[in-house]
């Protein structure tokens, strides 16, 4: 059960990831309809994600990482660069989708590439964080984020 949560969270964002990519795709293609329909369906699932990791945050804490101790600084340095990633890149997406629907394509096709590159990297680190503290090690305890983020 403790990882019931965190996989369906990270299963969002990855999916959110890969929903960008079928929309970058899409829109290179002039398919701007099906861009719009993959872009929402991006959104949506990156919501799903953010909505699913502050609740397992707020309700249960994080999990520290459960491997050698030798390994942890570079985890943790590792899982900074991601949490600032995604917050870069959910601001990013949150100016970039306000864009598309306010109708400034000019600003929405300057700035969406980069939030796509930025949302593909987080989307990776994320999976990669996820795979270090269930998959490959076994998680540690649970604890408030920012114990978690500087390993207390």
């Amino acid at each position: 059960m403790a990882i019931l949560l965190p996989t369906i969270s990270t299963s969002f964002i990855v999916i959110s990831g890969i929903l960008v990519a079928f929309g970058w795709y899409a829109i290179a293609k002039r398919q701007i309809e099906r861009h719009m329909k993959i872009m929402k369906w991006a959104a949506i699932c990156a919501t799903i994600f953010f909505i699913t990791y502050v609740s397992r945050t707020a309700f249960v804490g994080n999990t520290h990482f459960g491997g050698p101790d030798s390994l942890k600084p570079i985890y943790q340095t590792f899982l900074i660069f991601h949490i600032t990633l995604a917050t870069v890149g959910g601001v990013m997406g949150l100016i970039t989708i306000r864009h598309a629907y306010k109708k400034n394509y000019a600003k929405h096709r300057k700035i969406g590439p980069w939030t796509s590159i930025i949302w593909f990297i987080t989307a990776i680190t994320g999976a990669t964080v996820y795979t270090l503290l269930y998959l490959i090690y076994p998680g540690g305890e649970t604890a408030g984020v920012i114990d978690v983020i500087f390993g207390r």
